[in-house]
């Protein structure tokens, strides 16, 4: 019975780690289309579970639109490049000030 146990777990963590691969290395219209369809079988549980708040959580990550490289705020690239310095703004510490510690 033990054997039976472990090896069902094993295969479901298998099968987990094969489908966060596929969502997370796939296409983005793929995992869009695997939220939307967890969300619905989530959203037909039985109340008893408790997956409502999963199920809401689900549509709205697969009706999302995907972010930027880094995850952030989309607005990567439209930043202006920071003004140059002018020379002036510069501090200039002459060589025989600088102090030798021992």
């Amino acid at each position: 019975m033990n054997s039976i146990l472990d090896d069902s777990l094993v295969g479901l963590v298998l099968l987990v780690s094969a489908g966060y691969a596929v969502t997370s290395l796939g296409p983005r219209n793929l995992r869009r289309r695997v939220l939307a369809a967890l969300s619905r079988v989530t959203a037909r549980a039985p109340a008893v579970l408790g997956l409502r708040r999963t199920a809401e959580w689900l549509a709205v990550a697969s009706a999302g639109k995907a972010h930027g490289a880094c995850g952030g705020c989309d607005s990567c690239g439209s930043k202006q490049a920071p003004a140059q310095k002018s020379p002036e703004a510069e501090v200039r510490v002459p060589v025989a000030k600088i102090g030798r510690r021992a």
